[in-house]
This record gives C-alpha cells, sequence and structure tokens, in this order.
C-alpha cells in the first residue's frame, strides 16, 4: 500500500528517532543522563492525584464526556486566567479543553487552512508547527529571530514582505525554545501586526508559570480576541504532561471553528483527568513557589555545567529549558551533541532541531534531578 503524498512532507518527530538511539545505548549497559527533553520528572501536587482516585466511581464517569469538556473545568480555565493573567473569557463559549496543546496546534491548522494558504513560523521554534503546516498542505514560511533582537521578530521588515497568502501566524512567548520573553508592549505590536494583515495569531502559552515572575496572556491586549487564539497546557506548569490537558481560547467565532474539528477527532477527554484539572488550576501560590524553588536550584546547576562548556546564556530567560550559545570555532550543534552523547554519556539537544537559526545553540532541560545534573558536571 503507497503511503499518502502528505507523508513525504514531514519526517519522524527528532526526539522519537534520538531517544530510541539513547535507549540503545543504555540497553549496552551506557549510564545514560538524558537533559534533552522537557517531560516533568516531578509529580502533581497530591490533591490532583487524591481527585482522579477519588472521582472514578462518580456516576457516568466512565461513559464519553463533552466534546466541550466538564462545564466545571471550562470554569476553573476561566478563573484560572482571571486569576494569573487578569483576562476575562466566557467559559461557555471563548475555552475549548483539547488533549494536550499539541493537539490544538493540527485542530487550528485543519479548521482555518486551505491547501496552499501561507502560514508564518518562527526559526528557531518549536517544529511541530511546521510539520503540521505539511501535513495539512499549506506553505511554511520562516521569520527569523535571533539574540540581537531578543528572539522577538522584526515585525517593520515582515510587514515589506508580500502577506497576501499568509492565513496564520505562530507565535510563542515565553519562546520556547530559548525562554525569551516579550513585553505587553511587543505583545501589542503582534496584535497589530495581524489585524493590519488580516492574519489569525495563535500564541502558544505553555511556559508563563516556570521561572517566569511576570506571567502575562496576549489575550490581555484590548481587541486581541478579533484576531488571536492562544494555546495553553497543565503539563508543564502542574507536571501533568502524560495527562494530556491543554486549552485554547480566543473568541466564540474561532473556538466554534476548532470545535468543529476537534468535534470528528475524539469523544471527549476521560471525566477523571478533567477533574484532576481541575483541582490543578485551583492550586494556591504555594505550588507555584515550590516549583519555581525546585527549578532555580536546577538551573544554577546547569548554568555550572554550561560554564564547563564555556557555553553563554541568558540568566533571565524563562521556562524549564536552558540555551546555550556554543564556544566560537565549535563544532555544529549536532556534531557537538553526539560528541558529548558518546564521550561523556549525555544527551543534550541541538539547536537546529528547532530551526536554521538554532545552529551553534544546544538546549539543556532542567527535567533533570540534582544529582545527575551534578554527576554530569562531574564527567566534565
Amino acid at each position: 500500500m503507497i503511503t499518502a503524498d502528505r507523508l513525504h512532507s514531514v519526517q519522524e518527530y527528532y526526539f522519537s528517532k534520538k531517544l530510541r538511539e539513547v535507549r540503545g545505548l543504555m540497553d549496552q549497559g551506557r549510564p545514560i543522563i538524558n537533559m534533552g527533553i522537557g517531560s516533568p520528572d516531578l509529580a502533581p501536587s497530591p490533591k490532583v492525584m487524591e481527585t482522579l482516585r477519588d472521582c472514578i466511581a462518580d456516576a457516568g464517569a466512565h461513559q464519553y464526556q463533552s466534546y466541550q469538556g466538564l462545564p466545571e473545568l471550562r470554569k476553573a480555565i476561566a478563573d484560572f486566567y482571571q486569576q494569573k493573567f487578569g483576562v476575562a473569557v466566557d467559559p461557555s463559549t471563548e475555552i475549548l479543553p483539547l488533549m494536550g496543546s499539541k493537539e490544538g496546534i493540527m485542530h487550528i491548522s485543519m479548521a482555518f487552512l486551505n491547501v496552499g494558504d501561507e502560514v508564518l513560523l518562527p526559526n528557531p521554534g518549536y517544529p511541530t508547527y511546521a510539520s503540521v503546516t505539511n501535513l495539512v498542505e499549506a506553505v511554511p514560511v520562516t521569520y527569523d529571530l535571533n539574540l540581537e533582537n531578543g528572539w522577538f521578530p522584526n515585525l517593520e521588515e515582515l510587514s515589506k514582505k508580500d502577506l497576501s497568502k499568509v492565513k496564520l501566524m505562530w507565535v510563542s512567548y515565553p519562546h520556547m525554545p530559548t525562554g525569551a520573553t516579550a513585553t505587553m508592549d511587543q505583545l501589542e505590536s503582534l496584535v497589530d501586526f495581524a489585524k493590519a494583515n488580516n492574519i489569525l495569531l495563535v500564541n502558544d502559552n505553555p511556559y508563563s508559570f516556570v521561572l517566569s515572575k511576570d506571567p502575562m496572556s496576549i489575550l490581555a491586549i484590548d481587541g486581541a480576541k478579533e484576531c488571536t487564539l492562544e494555546l495553553n497546557s497543565l503539563s508543564k506548569t502542574f507536571n501533568m504532561a502524560g495527562w494530556r490537558v491543554g486549552m485554547v481560547l480566543g473568541s466564540t467565532e474561532h473556538i466554534n471553528a476548532v470545535l468543529k474539528v476537534k468535534s470528528n477527532m475524539d469523544s471527549g477527554m476521560f471525566y477523571g483527568i478533567q477533574k484532576g484539572a481541575v483541582a490543578a488550576l485551583q492550586s494556591g501560590p504555594e505550588w507555584f513557589e515550590e516549583l519555581d524553588k525546585v527549578y532555580t536550584k536546577r538551573r544554577e546547576l546547569m548554568f555550572q555545567l554550561a560554564d564547563k562548556l564555556g557555553c553563554e546564556y541568558d540568566r533571565n530567560a524563562v521556562g524549564m529549558f536552558v540555551w546555550c550559545k556554543l564556544p566560537e570555532r565549535s563544532l555544529s550543534s549536532e556534531a557537538f551533541i553526539d560528541k558529548v552523547l558518546y564521550e561523556k554519556d549525555i544527551f543534550i539537544a541541538p539547536g537546529t532541531i528547532f530551526g536554521s537559526n538554532g545552529e551553534g545553540y544546544i538546549r539543556f532541560s532542567l527535567c533533570v534531578k540534582e544529582e545527575k545534573i551534578k554527576e554530569a558536571i562531574e564527567r566534565f
């Protein structure tokens, strides 16, 4: 059986392929320390796990659930956005729970893109934006991000290009993979740019509560809902990556468009997971303080490791990664990480998996226990 042509436009996800190689080395007895992928190793709060356990005997818990999620989940998301971002959203019509925000990238693309439509993608940026764009047979058009401009797009230069075919623009602040943040003025300039060019702007925002003292939502900009959707997730903020709980927020019109796709793709999220998500979203300030305490200690150690390698980095970046510039005249990013993998048994992500502007950079994940980071330092 011949596969669909669209499969020729994408490759297997880098981490899917590379982690097979890493597991192979581990099977040989190599003491690999995995610093490559951002999969939280910490547990959700006890309250979240107790809620999941206690609710599975509820009436209807094991039946199909609403495509729009439990009303109390949507209410919890709305309350969370009001409390944390000062953003008011209607839980009935402006919120759609997702099985992880990665699902949302596909649903949004299917809802708004026709074959041949162009999509603005950050370089460097999350690889899934490009792969999904290719899968729906739209045309990826990258825009450059660089250190000199604070990893923020040069909107003046971008405005000079022919944008007549651009339908969608992906942004991610705090930025993945660099951890760079954007000011409210910069977010407002993105909204203005989208309105001026009749582009649907999507901000992917899962890192606002990891080592970030000033969490922001692009929906806090006046009039943003007219042209903007925001994706968010419980994966990083509440250590629930495997639970697959995300959300998309925006205008009723835009949310209904995404719902048309989603309602044909799944039959609702498991009841217990939704109830656990409600408990997570109602966490008090102590949860976020404790999370930051753990990641702060790990980040300081990771800075020491980066210093050992002669790398440069931004101490003010947020999120659960440390984005590092390799020393001058170093190897390419992929050659460097392979050298470290095979000589020191440490796996680090090369910057190039996030785009060509990631060449010369590597990325460390903070989802590694302190003792393992110390062991990695000792190996150098």
